[in-house]
């Protein structure tokens, strides 16, 4: 079979132009980069408004291999798969990073022929978002430093200025770093760091505003830092916020791309799942409910984290309530859950395979205990996965009224996952249970945490030392314990530590770090060693990425 690029490069796409008129939008919205990619201006569809939300379904998955688990794939050949049956249906994705892409994953746009093209604009710069956030979030850390070497009108301790700088790459060497250095021209000496863009608290504003007002004043409220007196310094201290929204008064609009099968895509927004709440933007999904009978969208990494962050962040700052809910797995996941290494999990393996099903049995009892969601179990299925491991899954989510799919997306694109979307229209219309949030607003901090912990991640307790304790306390005194929480660990396992596979018991979760996102209207608890910059693995993917004599990017998979 072809490999996901080559499937790409050979596809046939519509004009996005066509694929916008489609959707019904207006021609004066469709603003064109290229012939495959568009940014849709709303204010030219103030009629948008009026109609009535279509069906929201959320695709998330087990805890992820390293390799992941197809659930952009699967959230892609849904999307197909959707309108095959006469469901008029737009997908919602976030924006591939370039640090993973050269990192680890090397494209993350699906695969095989549940994609979203053209695949590598969408993987390499795209429409340049990634560059206007990191520019204003830079433009920020600038104007502080900038600030300071000018008098300090505002007593900014630079002790206390936690505003790091960002870049959107992979980069351990930029984690800690000493800015400032070469004389009194170059401004005042003090330690700083990189954190990646996806991590970036500008990223989070960026895909939870409502509109550009919106944006504007949340980038006010960002605090980067405390004063000699530890009263907070906000970007409307620095009057920073306004030249920010203008650097992102284009990125806001949400961009509009295509599947391989034509169907409508928005991608927009990609705040990492293990750092950040993990989802495309609010005004993505939003006009995508407005435009569609059904809008199919991925939460990040598995349901302990982008499911939990999606329904108790975008949720609840947006009303949004998702129909039904998508829990994807692979054989592959559930053996490895199982304790099977990377090598041998192309081996049906039963006993490991049993072992590995407490990880899937958590996710689910998740969605449908605690956050109220009706699902189905979908297998993104590979040519090695037995009709005897199947059986077994099938078997085990009887107990819990949850049906198992077969999903073939991947190499048969919407057609593969028709059954798929069939259970899915069932569950919607069965109209199951109600949403339900895994803690309350009035909830303090420190009880926000320890219901996540101890409900969805089967913690036994929740730690963390004076210092940080002190910190959550005087959150929690100044204000800001109505914030929902955003905790960041590994996706890996449900424990804040990656080796502990399968269901991993009497665990404690323990935050090293907590971070104020008074714009994203968040409190970060970082758990454990769990990075804001991630590094690059030994073999990175950019060492396969390249251009052929004829300009045609290879190796981006």
């Amino acid at each position: 079979m072809p490999s996901d690029i080559e499937i790409a490069q050979q596809a046939s796409m519509s004009r996005i132009k066509d694929i916008a008129l489609r959707l019904g939008l207006s021609e004066d919205s469709i603003e064109n980069y290229g012939l495959y990619k568009a940014k849709i201006d709303l204010a030219a569809n103030p009629e948008l408004q009026s109609r009535p939300d279509g069906k929201l379904i959320l695709v998330t998955a087990i805890s992820p291999t390293p390799a992941g688990e197809g659930k952009t794939t699967t959230t892609v050949g849904l999307g197909d798969a959707l309108n095959k049956i006469g469901q008029p249906t737009i997908v919602c994705l976030r924006e591939p990073s370039m640090g993973p892409v050269f990192g680890m994953k090397g494209g993350a746009a699906g695969g095989g022929y549940a994609q979203v093209v053209p695949m590598e604009d969408i993987n390499l710069h795209f429409t340049g978002d990634f560059a206007a956030i990191a520019l204003a979030h830079n433009l920020l850390a600038a104007m502080i430093d900038n600030h300071i070497h000018h008098g300090n009108a505002l007593g900014i301790d630079p002790r206390q200025v936690s505003w790091k700088r960002v870049v959107d790459m992979n980069d351990r060497a930029l984690r800690q770093v000493v800015i400032g250095l070469g004389g009194k021209v170059n401004g005042q000496p003090r330690e700083d760091g990189f954190d990646i863009v996806v991590a970036s608290e500008v990223m989070a504003v960026f895909c939870l505003a409502t509109s550009l007002k919106d944006l504007r004043e949340r980038l006010g409220n960002i605090v980067i830092g405390y004063n000699y007196d530890g009263q907070a310094i906000t970007a409307r201290h620095l009057q920073a916020h306004g030249a920010m929204t203008v650097l992102l008064k284009e990125a806001i609009k949400p961009n509009l791309v295509q599947t391989l099968e034509h169907t409508p895509a928005f991608l927009h927004g990609g705040p990492f799942a293990n750092i950040a709440h993990g989802c495309n933007s609010v005004i993505a999904t939003s006009t995508a409910l407005k435009l569609a009978d059904y809008v199919v969208t991925e939460a990040g990494f598995g349901a302990d984290l982008g499911a939990e962050k999606f329904i108790d962040i975008k949720c609840r700052k947006t009303g949004f309530k998702p129909d039904a809910c998508v829990v994807v797995a692979t054989m592959r996941a559930l053996k490895y859950h199982g304790g099977v290494d990377v090598a041998a999990l192309d081996q049906e393996n039963l006993p490991a395979l049993q072992a590995g099903m407490a990880n899937l049995e958590k996710h689910v009892e998740n969605v449908i205990r605690h956050y109220g969601l009706s699902c189905v179990v979908a297998i993104n299925r590979f040519s090695h996965d037995t009709d005897a491991e199947i059986a077994l899954v099938q078997r085990h989510m009887q107990p819990f009224g949850v049906r198992v799919v077969l999903a073939e997306h991947w190499a048969k694109g919407g057609e593969g996952a028709i059954e798929l979307a069939k259970e899915v229209v069932r569950l919607v219309e069965a109209r199951g249970a109600a949403m339900r949030y895994v803690y309350d607003d009035a909830d303090d901090l420190w009880k926000k945490l320890r219901k996540v912990a101890t409900n969805i991640y089967g913690a036994s307790d929740i730690h963390a030392s004076r210092r940080v304790r002190s910190i959550i306390d005087k959150l929690q005194d100044d204000g800001y314990g109505h914030y929902p929480i955003c905790i960041a660990k590994t996706q890996y396992s449900f424990s804040t530590d990656a080796s502990q596979r399968g269901l991993p018991h009497e665990h404690v979760v323990t935050v090293r770090a907590v971070r104020l996102c008074a714009g994203a209207e968040f409190i970060v608890m970082i758990c454990d060693d769990i990075m804001t910059m991630p590094g690059l693995p030994k073999e990175p993917c950019a060492t396969r990425i390249d251009i052929d004599d004829n300009g045609h990017v290879v190796g981006l998979y």
